[in-house]
């Protein structure tokens, strides 16, 4: 048996939201886009939503909003994906780096504190492979610092966390729409904010600055013919080509149909994988999983001799992944450096198990027996 790492869940009802652009003959930043960002607000419980082109451009232009001065800091947790903190040097700003929480691999309050200083500006909350931040206390620190909190929930697309919508917690919420993740539009992502007026500008930057994007030209001469100026834009600040296009907003329409009944299949596959590693002796489950209205990315374990697992599983048909190195391994971020020990000692264990709503209950008892084997085989 071969099992992927993951897998996009898409089918008939894709290809038959992708035909309606195919119709309209519309492709680019249009119609769909814009009604994509209305049910996604409406989904999380938001005024106002940014589609864009992926959730990196999300973090960037969030950040962007605020017009921080260069040099001031951010916050940033030491294992998540590295555009958490590329935002912040795109942005002209230093990443901080804070260690991760023990138990859930988030950023760690504590060491956010031990961090701060007077130049810090923001903080990138992730929640990591879909596990919520404790966004109550996180906010309610950031709020007595005039510290700004970006959301950054790339691992978790309608998950809550004490009955709010994880990504409507912070000052702006920022979402992955990539192929691997809780839905996707293949790439794709989406800002969004209760503070419309803070939003409006970055639908601009996502346009190359242009104040009128194709679409509404488009309608102002559908509107008035009597207007031969109705294609008339101006550029007023520095913009980039980030935006969402109707057949990315397509698949999203249909995708979001689905999305409650794709993050309930993971969690009934979360649930087989807990009990399924109940009495194991090195192979544990990485985060305290509570899967009920979760929205759970990834399924990780912590095993010590990672290598010698990786390659059973592998020699098994059993595809498994490694989510993240400690950003400050990287080169670029080496300079930006400080004490993060938890994230250093713990990344070396963390392996992901396939995790996707067309994994087979068959498929999970296959990955199952294969850790139990290893679990035998290793003493």
């Amino acid at each position: 048996m071969n099992i992927r790492l993951f897998k996009p869940s898409v089918g008939r009802e894709e290809l038959q939201s992708l035909e309606a652009s195919f119709t309209a003959a519309w492709l680019g930043l249009g119609p769909r886009v814009s009604e994509f960002e209305r049910k996604w607000s409406s989904y999380v419980g938001c005024r106002e939503s940014v589609g864009v082109n992926s959730c990196t451009a999300a973090l960037h232009l969030a950040l962007s909003a605020y017009r921080f001065p260069k040099g001031k800091k951010v916050l940033v947790p030491e294992l998540t994906f590295a555009a958490t903190a590329m935002a912040a040097l795109y942005n002209g700003l230093e990443p901080v780096f804070v260690d991760i929480d023990e138990r859930t691999l988030c950023i760690s309050l504590e060491d956010l504190d031990r961090k701060y200083d007077k130049d810090c500006v923001a903080v990138m909350a992730v929640h990591f492979a879909g596990h919520p931040a404790e966004m109550d206390r996180l906010v309610a620190w950031a709020k007595t610092r005039g510290v700004k909190v970006i959301e950054d929930s790339a691992h978790s697309a309608g998950g809550k966390y004490k009955g709010k919508t994880l990504g409507t917690w912070g000052d702006i919420g920022c979402y992955s729409f990539e192929e691997k993740k809780c839905m996707t539009t293949g790439d794709g992502g989406m800002i969004s904010s209760d503070d419309a007026e803070l939003l409006q500008p970055l639908r601009h930057s996502r346009w190359v600055g242009i104040n009128k994007d194709t679409w509404e030209r488009y309608e102002a001469n559908q509107l008035n013919n009597r207007d031969a100026n109705s294609w008339y834009y101006e550029i007023s600040d520095i913009g980039y080509k980030y935006n969402m296009n109707d057949m990315m907003a397509s698949i999203g329409l249909a995708q979001l149909e689905k999305l409650e009944g794709m993050n309930r299949r993971r969690e009934s596959i979360i649930k087989q994988y807990t009990a399924g590693l109940k009495g194991c002796g090195k192979v544990r489950e990485a985060l305290p999983y509570h899967p009920e209205h979760s929205s759970y990315w990834a399924f990780m374990v912590r095993v010590p001799d990672r290598e010698a697992f990786i390659l059973h599983m592998k020699e098994h048909g059993v595809a498994t992944g490694v989510h993240y190195m400690p950003l400050t391994l990287h080169p670029l971020f080496m300079k930006y450096k400080g004490e993060t020990p938890l994230a250093y000692a713990i990344w070396g264990e963390l392996v992901t198990l396939p995790l996707f709503p067309d994994l087979t209950d068959e498929e999970v008892a296959y990955v199952l027996s294969c850790i139990q084997a290893y679990e035998a085989k290793s003493g």
